[in-house]
């Protein structure tokens, strides 16, 4: 049994925000919340953690990582990519499907999934849209669904098909799943993964304009308005696509928009400073962009914080920045963003934050994750608000590509515990 100590305990799903301690069962379900638990057991027969002075939140739920299994495990695999989600406070995570071959028939979801099973935190696998992410036919949902896919995406690239994406729309509506979109029209994009403006200028790249993304969202958005899917906009990147999630929910329109702790950490900017460790899809943008989105975070017009974890090796990333791949780590990184970034900077208060963090992924998906309630799973991350640290330069994930190396960020995780087990303890290999 696991006893957590006076520890501030936040629970976003019903605004709990009280010094208490945290009892464990055996069967890993929170068996005991209050003030003096920890003095009212035997401590010869629980495993006592100090809580005093940090905070003790539910696990994060991750619902866009990449851990390139199968096919492109030179990257990233389940196994390192779970030790990184946990590393993170992450107990549960969404797997994307642009893997090699693609998760796009039951026989390449099944084997996959049957592995992620066995891994410490919850690995959670979606499939694909179209085969092969071709965006010409789609594949059996149904049946992937029934497989267990907890959802379907082409992320990487958008469904720019109109009658087909609509189909999907309809089949996801009728298996109440997330239909997730990469939302970057082609013909706006003269090079991927940096902002068209001043910083592609001094590049000497032709970049990728914000209208890339607003088109599409502009798009599926009238697309699902009479169908009504739980329609995922990922990783949103302008401030005009923030208008356009706030004007549609204002309507009634049934979508959800995720947002990456890189986006609301920096801009364009950083590609200056970092070369192609920062360039990632869709780009990072203005100061302006970077604002609207901490200023959507903090109303409610975005729903998750989700990480698009994306390993690359040392080789393609050192490559110029014109032929480099688009993508950066994010899962160690993502609570010392958020932290400093937008709670330490007001931009956001830490209950909206967390709950962008988990109880909104959760409810998404329809999981029973993203709380701390007695009787429920004991998912949970324990973290020093105010405890200062370097990123370095290694990582539990496999790949070391993220431009926040060196960088001084608020916030670190100290345990995660997944179904009452302790996952992750920092210092501990």
């Amino acid at each position: 049994m696991l006893v957590i100590r006076s520890a501030r305990v936040m629970d976003p799903e019903t605004n709990l925000d009280e010094v208490m301690d945290v009892m464990i069962a055996e069967d890993g379900t929170i068996a005991e919340m209050g003030k003096g638990l920890a003095e009212s057991v035997d401590p010869e027969q629980v495993q006592m953690i100090e809580g005093a002075g940090k905070i003790l939140a539910p696990g994060f739920v991750d619902v866009h990582v990449h851990f390139r299994d199968p096919g492109l495990t030179y990257k990233e695999d389940i196994v390192t990519g779970a030790a990184a989600a946990a590393a993170g406070g992450y107990t549960t995570v969404v797997c994307m499907a642009n893997t090699k071959p693609t998760i796009d028939c039951v026989e390449v979801f099944e084997e996959v999934a049957m592995r992620e099973q066995k891994l410490p935190i919850h690995v959670l696998q979606a499939a694909n849209v179209t085969m092969g992410m071709q965006g010409k036919t789609l594949t059996d949902m149904k049946a992937l669904h029934r497989a267990g896919a907890v959802g379907f995406t082409d992320d990487g690239v958008p469904v720019m098909d109109e009658k087909l994406f609509t189909e999907a729309l309809r089949v996801c509506k009728e298996l109440d799943v997330p239909i997730s979109v990469h939302e970057e029209d082609p013909k706006y994009i003269c090079s991927a993964g940096v902002n068209q403006g001043t910083v592609s200028e001094q590049l000497g790249l032709g970049g990728a304009s914000a209208e890339a993304e607003t088109a599409m969202v502009k798009r599926d958005i009238a697309l699902n308005e009479t169908i009504g899917a739980k329609l995922d906009i990922q990783h949103i990147s302008s401030a005009e696509t923030v208008k356009l999630l706030r004007d549609a929910k204002a309507r009634g329109i049934r979508v959800y928009g995720e947002v990456t702790p890189q986006h609301l950490a920096a801009t364009e900017e950083l590609v200056l400073e970092r070369g192609a460790l920062a360039r990632v899809n869709p780009p990072l943008r203005t100061e302006a962009d970077r604002k609207a989105l901490l200023r959507g975070l903090a109303d409610g017009t975005i729903d998750m914080i989700a990480t698009d974890h994306a390993p690359h090796s040392a080789e393609e990333k050192a490559r110029p920045i014109a032929e480099a791949p688009s993508g950066m780590i994010g899962l160690e990184t993502a609570l010392g963003l958020v932290m400093t970034y937008a709670v330490r900077s007001k931009e956001a208060e830490l209950m909206q934050v967390l709950r962008a963090l988990t109880c909104n992924p959760a409810k998404l998906y329809g999981l029973e994750a993203g709380r701390i309630q007695k009787g429920k799973s004991a998912d949970l991350v324990l973290f020093d608000p105010e405890c200062k640290w370097t990123v370095p330069q290694t990582f539990a994930s496999k790949a070391t590509n993220s431009p926040f190396i060196g960088m001084e960020l608020y916030g670190k995780v100290c345990m995660t515990i997944c179904n009452g087990q302790i996952v992750y303890q920092e210092g501990e290999k």
